[in-house]
This record gives C-alpha cells, sequence and structure tokens, in this order.
C-alpha cells in the first residue's frame, strides 16, 4: 500500500468530469471537478424550522464563510415540503441527504433543490432509484452517491467481515457498482464519496477510485468526532489526498457547529494551498503544480494558545471575532498575541493584530504598534483598523 502522507504536493489533479450544481431557478451556480477550485460544504445540524427569520441569515453566514453547499436531512415528506419552501427562499445551493424511501426524494425534486444525496446501502432497489433519476434528470439535479462504511450493501459487508475483502475495496465497490447502473440509466451528473471514520481506509478508497474512475469525488471521514479528535482525523485523511489531486468537494464532519466545519475545511485547504506554492517555488525548472486548493484563500488567523505571561484574554478575543473574521472577503492575516513580549514580532507578517499589556490593548500593523487603547474599547479599535485595510 502507498505511504498514507505524500512528502510533496504533486499538483496532478483529476481529470474528472464537471458536474454542475445549481444554475437553475435562482440558484447559484457551483461548478464541481474538471479544473474548478476544491468546494467547501456543510451540513446543517439542527431541526429544520421555516419559516425562521434566523435560519436565512444564518445560512447566508455560511455562504460568506465559504461554504457553497449546504446539505439537509430529509426524513420524511414534510421536511420535504419544509426544505423545498426553503430553497424557494434562497440563493444558497440546497442538498437534500435522502435515506431508505425513495418517495421522499421524488417529492423534493418538486422544489428548487440543487443535489441530492443517495445511500445506495439503504435504498438498494432499482427501478426506485431508476424513478429518482428519471425525475433528477429532467429538473437537472445532480445527484452525489454517498457510500459509508457502515451502511455497505449487505453483501459487501459480510465479504468484509469474513475477511475476504478489505473493508476500503468494499467502499470501492459500492460505488462502483452504482456508478455502472447510474451510467445505464444515462444519468452523468454524479458525484461519488466513499467515507469511513477510519483514515486509511477512507485515504485508501480514494485513492483505488481516483485510479479508475472520472467522476467527481466528495470526500470527508465520517462521524469523525467532537471538534479536536474530529479536527485531527480530518486533516489526516484531507490533506494527503488533496496534495495528491484527489477530492473536489470536502466536507469536515464534526460533532460541533456548521461554522467550525466550515473553518477546518478552509485551513485544511490553506494548507495544501501553501504547501504547492511552497513546492512550486523550489522548482528550478519553471514548471509549477496546478493548485485547485486556492479557493479557499481569505482571512488567515493567527492566534497564540496563551501561557502563565499572557496580558490579554487570546481566547475570548478569537471567540467573538472568529466568524467575523472569516467571512470577510479580504485576503488578509489577522493575528491575535497574548503578551507584548513576543506578540509583534512573531506576528511581523500579519496586516493587524491585537494583544495586550496590562490595562491597554496594542493594536498593531506588520509588527508596528499603531495605537494603544483602553482594553475596553479594544473591540471597538480593532473594528476601526480592520475597516480601514
Amino acid at each position: 500500500m502507498r505511504p498514507v502522507f505524500p512528502v510533496y504536493f504533486t499538483g496532478m489533479a483529476r481529470q474528472t468530469r464537471t458536474v454542475r450544481i445549481g444554475g437553475n431557478y435562482h440558484i447559484h451556480e457551483v461548478p464541481i471537478g474538471g479544473t474548478h477550485p476544491v468546494v467547501i460544504q456543510t451540513m446543517w445540524k439542527e431541526k429544520l424550522d421555516f419559516p425562521d427569520s434566523g435560519i436565512i441569515g444564518r445560512l447566508e453566514n455560511l455562504e460568506r464563510m465559504g461554504a457553497k453547499l449546504i446539505r439537509f436531512a430529509v426524513p420524511s415528506i414534510e421536511a420535504a415540503e419544509t426544505l423545498g419552501e426553503l430553497a424557494k427562499a434562497v440563493p444558497i445551493p440546497l442538498v437534500a441527504d435522502i435515506h431508505f424511501d425513495y418517495k421522499i426524494a421524488l417529492r423534493v425534486l418538486d422544489f428548487p433543490i440543487a443535489k441530492l444525496r443517495l445511500n445506495p446501502g439503504n435504498i438498494s432497489i432499482k427501478n426506485r432509484v431508476f424513478k429518482v433519476l428519471e425525475k433528477a434528470g429532467k429538473q437537472g439535479v445532480p445527484v452525489r452517491i454517498g457510500i459509508n462504511a457502515g451502511s455497505l450493501p449487505a453483501d459487501l459487508r459480510a465479504r468484509v467481515e469474513t475477511g475476504e475483502l478489505r473493508r476500503a475495496e468494499a467502499l470501492v465497490n459500492a460505488a462502483e457498482r452504482e456508478l455502472a447502473f447510474f451510467d445505464e440509466a444515462r444519468f452523468k451528473d454524479v458525484v461519488v464519496s466513499m467515507k469511513a471514520s477510519s483514515v486509511p481506509e477512507t485515504i485508501e478508497a480514494n485513492r483505488i477510485f481516483a485510479g479508475r474512475n472520472d467522476a467527481p469525488l466528495h470526500i470527508g471521514v465520517t462521524e469523525a468526532g467532537p471538534l479536536t479528535a474530529g479536527l485531527v482525523r480530518s486533516a489526516a485523511a484531507l490533506y494527503p489526498l488533496l496534495c495528491e489531486g484527489i477530492g473536489d468537494t470536502v466536507r469536515v464532519s464534526l460533532s460541533d457547529s456548521a461554522e467550525n466545519e466550515v473553518i477546518a475545511a478552509r485551513e485544511i485547504l490553506g494548507c495544501a494551498d501553501e504547501t504547492a506554492g511552497y513546492q512550486n517555488a523550489l522548482q528550478k525548472d519553471g514548471v509549477h503544480a496546478e493548485n485547485r486548493c486556492k479557493g479557499a484563500r481569505g482571512v488567515r488567523l493567527v492566534s497564540c494558545p496563551r501561557c502563565g505571561r499572557c496580558g490579554f484574554d487570546t481566547h475570548a478575543f478569537t471567540a467573538r471575532w472568529q466568524e467575523r473574521l472569516y467571512a470577510l472577503q479580504k485576503n488578509i492575516t489577522i493575528a491575535v498575541m497574548g503578551c507584548v513580549v513576543n506578540g509583534p514580532g512573531e506576528a511581523r507578517e500579519a496586516d493587524l493584530g491585537i494583544t495586550g499589556a496590562g490595562e491597554k490593548a496594542l493594536i498593531f500593523k506588520r509588527g508596528k504598534i499603531a495605537r494603544a487603547v483602553d482594553v475596553k474599547d479594544a473591540d471597538s479599535a480593532f473594528e476601526e483598523e480592520l475597516r480601514g485595510l
């Protein structure tokens, strides 16, 4: 088996077909695959309650933060109708996640839904799937084949349990089996995902599939865990795949907020982007690797972990400003540092930074102190300087 972590950024993007999400009705178009930037998506965590004045504002903020697709669980006909009404009200591409009952998929397609996610592990009767594909094709709605390690088709699950088949191979087999049926149905607007909670199995499955198929890949680790554990596992799986040009859209699945999922995905893509830039800088022949992770650029937030000499509450300040900063459409670096001893120096390259000493907060630009204010005025002063960038 190939090593889990590559040494170099290969930059060799997979040659995939392009699937266009949205673009019909009033929905923003989001292309996935081909040479397009990797797309970030997340999933709505709460029970859908609409009309609700709060949900539209939050969806808009998630889109500003970088989520180009937002997926909703649709467990019933009633939920399909509620999601459909929400889809009429926003231009953001909404994805309907359907399990078990194909009639729910048929109903949700009566509304301006941008994409479906189907799990062949629990909707497996072919004539029912064909009805969904027939209607989705007429409506111009792409479908994601979502394979999860926990819901493999029964025959493949049995072969895994007897040791005849590795789980990663079973994930690929399930995906390819479904793709063959989609081809028979002449349905081409399809994205594939194969997710496991195991990092090496996720990596192996996506590598195998990428070497044999041209369907765009949605990559992620399923049930990755709470914030810290989920971030580590997701980064360990997604970074090497992205560095190998594998992955056209990503979700970091966390037992945490959708906003933190988007931030995590941006940071993972940002690391792959930095790696591409570093490797390209080392090239002496002038041949640069293709990099599709650059679409995650935006505000880069640097903050100190805090220690005993801390003179400024970096944790509280970062918590107050994090989502707002990630929603800004600016390619800048922001530094939140804990003490005046090292703060400005360590954040010398930051466009804007803040730290504290005693009762004063110091705001600095590119390593130089720009102004000192009372701690109580720190947020307002920081906002003024931020607007001036």
